[in-house]
Protein backbone atom coordinates (compact mmCIF):
# COMPACT_ATOMS: atom_id res chain seq x y z
CA UNK A 1 0.00 0.00 0.00
CA UNK A 2 1.76 3.02 -1.43
CA UNK A 3 -0.72 6.15 -0.30
CA UNK A 4 1.22 9.11 -0.19
CA UNK A 5 2.42 10.65 3.27
CA UNK A 6 -0.20 12.97 3.77
CA UNK A 7 -2.87 10.10 3.29
CA UNK A 8 -0.87 8.99 6.67
CA UNK A 9 -0.26 12.04 8.10
CA UNK A 10 -1.10 15.47 7.79
CA UNK A 11 -4.59 14.40 6.59
CA UNK A 12 -5.13 13.24 10.00
CA UNK A 13 -6.14 17.28 10.82
CA UNK A 14 -9.16 16.68 8.32
CA UNK A 15 -10.16 13.70 10.14
CA UNK A 16 -9.89 14.91 13.56
CA UNK A 17 -11.97 17.67 12.07
CA UNK A 18 -9.92 20.42 13.91
CA UNK A 19 -10.21 23.90 12.30
CA UNK A 20 -7.77 26.35 13.54
CA UNK A 21 -9.30 29.83 15.20
CA UNK A 22 -5.70 31.70 15.14
CA UNK A 23 -2.31 31.57 17.39
CA UNK A 24 -3.19 31.21 20.73
CA UNK A 25 -1.90 33.09 23.55
CA UNK A 26 1.13 32.48 25.20
CA UNK A 27 -1.10 32.46 28.55
CA UNK A 28 -1.73 28.96 30.36
CA UNK A 29 -4.76 29.15 29.34
CA UNK A 30 -7.14 26.55 27.19
CA UNK A 31 -7.36 27.38 23.65
CA UNK A 32 -11.33 26.83 21.87
CA UNK A 33 -11.19 24.73 18.42
CA UNK A 34 -14.16 24.62 16.27
CA UNK A 35 -15.08 21.96 14.30
CA UNK A 36 -15.75 22.42 9.92
CA UNK A 37 -18.64 19.59 10.42
CA UNK A 38 -20.71 22.29 12.73
CA UNK A 39 -19.88 20.35 15.77
CA UNK A 40 -19.56 21.65 19.21
CA UNK A 41 -15.90 23.33 19.81
CA UNK A 42 -13.05 21.25 21.64
CA UNK A 43 -10.90 22.40 23.99
CA UNK A 44 -7.40 22.61 23.40
CA UNK A 45 -5.17 22.12 26.82
CA UNK A 46 -2.94 24.60 28.02
CA UNK A 47 0.82 23.87 27.70
CA UNK A 48 2.17 21.68 30.42
CA UNK A 49 4.51 22.92 33.68
CA UNK A 50 7.01 21.31 31.59
CA UNK A 51 7.04 23.40 28.62
CA UNK A 52 8.22 26.54 27.87
CA UNK A 53 6.60 28.14 24.73
CA UNK A 54 9.38 30.20 22.34
CA UNK A 55 7.22 30.10 19.52
CA UNK A 56 3.43 30.42 18.19
CA UNK A 57 0.89 30.63 15.38
CA UNK A 58 3.13 28.90 13.55
CA UNK A 59 1.79 27.64 9.95
CA UNK A 60 1.80 23.58 10.30
CA UNK A 61 5.20 23.95 11.90
CA UNK A 62 7.36 20.46 10.76
CA UNK A 63 11.26 20.31 11.07
CA UNK A 64 13.41 22.27 12.71
CA UNK A 65 17.14 23.16 13.25
CA UNK A 66 19.51 24.85 15.24
CA UNK A 67 22.32 27.21 13.75
CA UNK A 68 25.88 27.49 14.73
CA UNK A 69 24.86 30.64 16.22
CA UNK A 70 21.85 29.09 18.77
CA UNK A 71 18.78 30.37 16.51
CA UNK A 72 15.98 28.06 16.12
CA UNK A 73 14.78 28.21 12.54
CA UNK A 74 11.15 26.33 12.06
CA UNK A 75 10.08 25.24 8.85
CA UNK A 76 6.17 25.77 8.27
CA UNK A 77 4.49 24.00 5.79
CA UNK A 78 1.33 27.01 5.59
CA UNK A 79 -2.01 27.01 5.34
CA UNK A 80 -2.32 26.85 1.27
CA UNK A 81 -4.14 29.62 -0.67
CA UNK A 82 -6.20 30.72 -3.48
CA UNK A 83 -4.96 28.28 -5.61
CA UNK A 84 -4.88 26.92 -8.56
CA UNK A 85 -6.99 24.08 -6.56
CA UNK A 86 -6.51 20.28 -7.78
CA UNK A 87 -7.49 17.10 -6.09
CA UNK A 88 -5.10 15.82 -3.26
CA UNK A 89 -4.67 12.25 -2.47
CA UNK A 90 -7.76 11.44 -0.36
CA UNK A 91 -9.79 13.67 -3.08
CA UNK A 92 -10.62 16.61 -1.32
CA UNK A 93 -9.62 19.55 -3.20
CA UNK A 94 -6.71 21.16 -2.14
CA UNK A 95 -5.50 25.14 -3.00
CA UNK A 96 -2.03 26.09 -3.92
CA UNK A 97 -0.55 29.29 -2.33
CA UNK A 98 2.53 30.88 -1.09
CA UNK A 99 2.26 31.09 2.28
CA UNK A 100 5.47 28.65 3.44
CA UNK A 101 8.12 29.78 5.25
CA UNK A 102 10.74 29.60 7.82
CA UNK A 103 10.47 31.40 11.11
CA UNK A 104 13.59 31.95 12.83
CA UNK A 105 13.45 32.09 17.27
CA UNK A 106 16.41 34.09 18.54
CA UNK A 107 16.62 35.99 22.14
CA UNK A 108 13.46 35.67 22.94
CA UNK A 109 11.78 37.18 19.72
CA UNK A 110 10.42 35.17 16.45
CA UNK A 111 10.47 36.42 12.96
CA UNK A 112 9.79 34.62 9.58
CA UNK A 113 12.50 35.29 7.67
CA UNK A 114 11.74 33.29 4.54
CA UNK A 115 7.84 34.05 3.35
CA UNK A 116 6.29 32.87 0.11
CA UNK A 117 7.26 29.72 -0.19
CA UNK A 118 4.96 26.86 -1.52
CA UNK A 119 2.05 25.52 0.15
CA UNK A 120 -1.14 23.35 -0.69
CA UNK A 121 -3.58 22.56 1.46
CA UNK A 122 -7.58 22.01 1.63
CA UNK A 123 -10.06 24.71 3.57
CA UNK A 124 -9.21 26.15 6.54
CA UNK A 125 -5.33 25.46 5.98
CA UNK A 126 -5.50 21.81 6.70
CA UNK A 127 -3.36 19.03 5.27
CA UNK A 128 -1.06 21.27 4.21
CA UNK A 129 2.35 20.50 2.94
CA UNK A 130 4.71 22.77 2.09
CA UNK A 131 8.58 23.03 4.09
CA UNK A 132 8.89 20.07 5.16
CA UNK A 133 12.38 20.29 7.17
CA UNK A 134 15.18 23.09 7.42
CA UNK A 135 19.18 22.49 7.75
CA UNK A 136 21.41 25.32 8.56
CA UNK A 137 25.12 24.33 7.22
CA UNK A 138 28.01 26.66 7.75
CA UNK A 139 25.95 29.83 7.14
CA UNK A 140 23.88 28.69 4.86
CA UNK A 141 20.46 28.04 5.04
CA UNK A 142 18.40 24.41 3.30
CA UNK A 143 14.70 24.20 3.20
CA UNK A 144 13.40 21.13 1.87
CA UNK A 145 9.48 21.30 0.49
CA UNK A 146 7.27 18.05 0.00
CA UNK A 147 4.65 17.18 -1.91
CA UNK A 148 3.39 13.50 -1.22
CA UNK A 149 2.12 12.47 -4.96
CA UNK A 150 3.14 11.75 -8.23
CA UNK A 151 5.47 14.53 -9.07
CA UNK A 152 4.43 14.45 -12.95
CA UNK A 153 0.75 15.69 -11.42
CA UNK A 154 3.10 18.85 -9.82
CA UNK A 155 1.58 21.10 -13.15
CA UNK A 156 -1.67 20.98 -11.82
CA UNK A 157 -0.48 23.58 -9.34
CA UNK A 158 0.73 26.41 -11.34
CA UNK A 159 3.61 28.41 -9.24
CA UNK A 160 3.74 25.26 -7.43
CA UNK A 161 5.25 22.90 -9.94
CA UNK A 162 8.71 24.28 -9.79
CA UNK A 163 8.85 24.60 -5.77
CA UNK A 164 7.05 21.13 -4.78
CA UNK A 165 9.50 18.33 -3.56
CA UNK A 166 12.46 20.66 -4.75
CA UNK A 167 15.58 21.40 -2.41
CA UNK A 168 16.63 24.91 -1.77
CA UNK A 169 19.43 27.53 -0.62
CA UNK A 170 18.36 30.67 1.12
CA UNK A 171 19.66 33.57 -0.38
CA UNK A 172 18.89 36.80 1.25
CA UNK A 173 15.16 37.03 1.98
CA UNK A 174 14.62 34.58 -1.03
CA UNK A 175 15.37 30.88 -1.80
CA UNK A 176 17.48 29.72 -4.82
CA UNK A 177 16.85 26.36 -5.98
CA UNK A 178 19.73 23.27 -5.69
CA UNK A 179 17.79 19.83 -7.11
CA UNK A 180 14.24 18.58 -7.50
CA UNK A 181 14.66 15.88 -5.29
CA UNK A 182 11.00 14.51 -6.42
CA UNK A 183 12.29 14.36 -9.89
CA UNK A 184 14.80 11.22 -8.80
CA UNK A 185 11.56 9.39 -7.94
CA UNK A 186 10.17 9.52 -11.48
CA UNK A 187 13.52 8.59 -13.02
CA UNK A 188 14.75 6.04 -10.42
CA UNK A 189 11.65 5.19 -7.81
CA UNK A 190 13.92 3.81 -5.02
CA UNK A 191 11.29 1.30 -3.17
CA UNK A 192 10.22 -0.09 -7.07
CA UNK A 193 6.48 0.76 -6.06
CA UNK A 194 4.21 3.47 -6.96
CA UNK A 195 5.32 6.45 -8.37
CA UNK A 196 5.53 8.83 -4.62
CA UNK A 197 7.61 11.57 -3.69
CA UNK A 198 7.73 13.71 -0.32
CA UNK A 199 11.07 15.06 0.77
CA UNK A 200 10.77 15.32 4.49
CA UNK A 201 13.49 15.47 6.43
CA UNK A 202 17.30 16.97 5.46
CA UNK A 203 20.66 17.38 7.09
CA UNK A 204 23.59 19.04 5.23
CA UNK A 205 26.87 19.95 5.56
CA UNK A 206 29.27 22.62 4.92
CA UNK A 207 30.39 21.06 1.59
CA UNK A 208 27.38 21.04 0.13
CA UNK A 209 26.66 17.66 0.50
CA UNK A 210 23.43 16.12 2.39
CA UNK A 211 21.08 13.54 3.30
CA UNK A 212 17.78 13.55 2.37
CA UNK A 213 15.05 10.70 3.97
CA UNK A 214 11.64 10.61 1.09
CA UNK A 215 8.47 9.28 3.06
CA UNK A 216 7.43 8.77 -0.49
CA UNK A 217 9.83 7.10 -1.80
CA UNK A 218 11.03 4.97 1.22
CA UNK A 219 14.40 5.77 0.75
CA UNK A 220 17.46 7.64 2.46
CA UNK A 221 19.22 9.90 -0.16
CA UNK A 222 22.90 11.41 -0.91
CA UNK A 223 23.07 14.66 -2.04
CA UNK A 224 26.97 14.70 -3.67
CA UNK A 225 29.22 18.40 -3.83
CA UNK A 226 28.35 18.21 -7.82
CA UNK A 227 24.08 18.00 -6.94
CA UNK A 228 23.66 14.66 -7.86
CA UNK A 229 21.19 12.01 -5.90
CA UNK A 230 21.83 8.19 -5.52
CA UNK A 231 20.24 6.17 -3.04
CA UNK A 232 21.98 5.20 0.40
CA UNK A 233 19.05 2.89 1.54
CA UNK A 234 15.91 1.90 0.89
CA UNK A 235 13.52 1.10 3.97
CA UNK A 236 11.19 -1.96 4.10
CA UNK A 237 7.44 -3.06 3.91
CA UNK A 238 6.41 -4.70 7.87
CA UNK A 239 3.51 -6.77 8.28
CA UNK A 240 0.66 -5.40 9.92
CA UNK A 241 -3.26 -6.36 11.01
CA UNK A 242 -5.59 -4.07 9.39
CA UNK A 243 -8.77 -2.88 11.69
CA UNK A 244 -10.49 -6.19 9.42
CA UNK A 245 -8.05 -8.49 11.21
CA UNK A 246 -6.40 -9.39 7.64
CA UNK A 247 -2.87 -8.78 7.30
CA UNK A 248 -0.74 -6.39 5.05
CA UNK A 249 2.06 -4.61 3.86
CA UNK A 250 2.64 -1.18 5.23
CA UNK A 251 4.93 1.15 3.95
CA UNK A 252 8.18 2.44 6.58
CA UNK A 253 7.38 5.52 5.84
CA UNK A 254 10.62 7.29 7.08
CA UNK A 255 10.21 10.68 8.49
CA UNK A 256 13.02 11.15 10.82
CA UNK A 257 16.92 11.55 10.37
CA UNK A 258 20.08 12.20 12.32
CA UNK A 259 23.66 11.89 11.24
CA UNK A 260 25.74 10.39 13.91
CA UNK A 261 29.60 12.10 14.03
CA UNK A 262 31.23 8.75 12.35
CA UNK A 263 29.17 9.90 8.95
CA UNK A 264 26.44 7.16 9.82
CA UNK A 265 22.64 7.75 9.83
CA UNK A 266 19.61 6.89 11.93
CA UNK A 267 16.42 6.99 10.02
CA UNK A 268 12.70 6.78 12.00
CA UNK A 269 9.60 5.35 10.39
CA UNK A 270 6.16 6.56 10.56
CA UNK A 271 4.96 3.16 9.25
CA UNK A 272 1.81 3.41 6.93
CA UNK A 273 -1.66 2.29 7.46
CA UNK A 274 -2.81 0.38 9.54
CA UNK A 275 0.10 2.22 11.73
CA UNK A 276 0.39 -0.63 13.82
CA UNK A 277 1.35 0.35 17.46
CA UNK A 278 5.05 -0.67 18.15
CA UNK A 279 5.74 -1.33 14.68
CA UNK A 280 8.11 1.83 14.12
CA UNK A 281 11.91 1.71 13.79
CA UNK A 282 14.48 3.47 13.74
CA UNK A 283 16.99 2.06 11.25
CA UNK A 284 21.18 2.46 11.34
CA UNK A 285 22.41 3.07 7.76
CA UNK A 286 26.27 3.29 7.27
CA UNK A 287 27.22 6.66 5.95
CA UNK A 288 28.59 5.15 2.40
CA UNK A 289 24.62 3.60 2.15
CA UNK A 290 23.89 0.19 3.32
CA UNK A 291 20.81 -2.21 3.77
CA UNK A 292 19.00 -0.64 6.67
CA UNK A 293 19.79 -2.08 10.10
CA UNK A 294 17.21 -2.02 13.25
CA UNK A 295 18.77 0.15 15.94
CA UNK A 296 16.12 0.79 18.20
CA UNK A 297 12.39 -1.06 17.59
CA UNK A 298 9.14 -0.80 19.85
CA UNK A 299 7.79 2.46 19.18
CA UNK A 300 4.61 4.10 17.28
CA UNK A 301 4.32 6.27 14.15
CA UNK A 302 8.14 7.94 14.79
CA UNK A 303 8.08 11.57 13.10
CA UNK A 304 11.62 12.62 13.95
CA UNK A 305 14.85 11.48 15.36
CA UNK A 306 17.60 13.73 16.61
CA UNK A 307 21.09 13.59 18.45
CA UNK A 308 22.50 15.54 21.45
CA UNK A 309 26.08 16.20 22.50
CA UNK A 310 26.10 13.57 24.56
CA UNK A 311 25.43 10.82 22.20
CA UNK A 312 21.57 10.48 23.42
CA UNK A 313 18.52 10.16 20.53
CA UNK A 314 16.07 11.62 20.81
CA UNK A 315 12.63 9.40 19.14
CA UNK A 316 9.47 11.81 18.70
CA UNK A 317 6.22 9.83 18.36
CA UNK A 318 3.59 11.47 16.74
CA UNK A 319 0.65 9.80 18.33
CA UNK A 320 2.16 7.34 20.89
CA UNK A 321 -1.09 4.93 20.81
CA UNK A 322 -1.42 5.12 17.16
CA UNK A 323 -3.27 7.34 14.60
CA UNK A 324 -5.84 5.19 14.39
CA UNK A 325 -6.98 5.50 18.42
CA UNK A 326 -7.29 9.23 17.93
CA UNK A 327 -10.76 10.85 18.81
CA UNK A 328 -11.48 14.31 18.52
CA UNK A 329 -13.19 14.70 21.29
CA UNK A 330 -10.35 13.63 23.58
CA UNK A 331 -6.94 15.59 22.60
CA UNK A 332 -5.46 13.23 25.57
CA UNK A 333 -5.87 10.31 22.20
CA UNK A 334 -3.75 13.49 20.40
CA UNK A 335 -0.48 12.94 22.65
CA UNK A 336 2.87 11.89 21.14
CA UNK A 337 5.77 10.79 23.01
CA UNK A 338 9.27 12.41 23.19
CA UNK A 339 11.80 9.15 24.47
CA UNK A 340 15.78 9.64 24.86
CA UNK A 341 17.55 6.62 24.40
CA UNK A 342 21.21 7.09 26.28
CA UNK A 343 24.39 6.08 24.56
CA UNK A 344 24.13 2.61 26.80
CA UNK A 345 20.97 2.07 24.82
CA UNK A 346 18.43 2.43 27.91
CA UNK A 347 15.28 4.64 27.16
CA UNK A 348 13.40 7.17 29.69
CA UNK A 349 10.21 8.65 28.72
CA UNK A 350 11.02 12.75 28.61
CA UNK A 351 7.54 13.62 28.15
CA UNK A 352 4.34 12.53 26.73
CA UNK A 353 0.86 13.78 28.49
CA UNK A 354 0.42 17.05 27.16
CA UNK A 355 2.62 16.62 24.23
CA UNK A 356 -0.02 17.27 21.00
CA UNK A 357 0.31 15.98 17.86
CA UNK A 358 4.21 16.81 17.67
CA UNK A 359 5.95 17.50 14.35
CA UNK A 360 9.16 18.33 14.47
CA UNK A 361 12.30 18.00 17.33
CA UNK A 362 15.60 19.78 17.49
CA UNK A 363 18.19 19.94 20.40
CA UNK A 364 19.65 22.87 21.43
CA UNK A 365 23.38 22.88 22.13
CA UNK A 366 23.26 22.69 25.74
CA UNK A 367 21.45 19.45 25.15
CA UNK A 368 17.58 21.32 25.52
CA UNK A 369 14.96 19.62 23.42
CA UNK A 370 12.57 21.68 21.74
CA UNK A 371 9.29 20.13 20.23
CA UNK A 372 7.15 21.87 17.18
CA UNK A 373 3.34 20.92 18.70
CA UNK A 374 -0.38 21.37 17.51
CA UNK A 375 1.99 20.84 13.92
CA UNK A 376 -1.49 19.67 11.86
CA UNK A 377 -4.29 22.58 12.54
CA UNK A 378 -3.56 25.19 10.54
CA UNK A 379 -1.80 28.42 12.04
CA UNK A 380 -2.20 27.15 15.89
CA UNK A 381 1.42 25.61 15.78
CA UNK A 382 4.35 26.46 18.79
CA UNK A 383 7.30 25.16 19.42
CA UNK A 384 8.02 24.20 23.42
CA UNK A 385 11.17 24.10 24.64
CA UNK A 386 10.89 21.06 27.70
CA UNK A 387 12.49 21.13 30.36
CA UNK A 388 15.18 18.91 31.28
CA UNK A 389 14.26 15.59 32.92
CA UNK A 390 10.79 16.78 33.50
CA UNK A 391 8.67 13.78 32.77
CA UNK A 392 11.74 11.51 33.12
CA UNK A 393 10.44 8.15 34.11
CA UNK A 394 12.09 4.42 32.36
CA UNK A 395 9.87 3.62 29.00
CA UNK A 396 8.51 0.19 29.06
Amino acid sequence: MTEPLRAKLLALSLSLGIAALGAPALAQEATPMATPMGGPPMEMPPPPEWAEVVATGLANPRGMAFGADGALYIAEAGVGGEGPCAPGPEGNEECFGESGGVTRVADGSQERILDGLASRAAEGGMNATGPNDVSVAGDTLYVLIGYGGDPATRVELGAGEDQFGHLFRAEGDGVVPVIDVAGYETENNPDAMAIDANPFALEMQADGTGAIVDAGMNALLFLDASGALSTLSVFPNVEATAPDGAEIPANAVPTGLATAPDGSYYVGTLTGFPFPPGGATVYGVAGGGSEPLVAYDGFTNIIDVALAPDGSLYVLEFIRDGMLSADPANPATLEGQLTRIAPDGSREVVASEGLIAPTGLAIAGDGTPYVAVFGVVGEMGQVWRIASATQATPAP
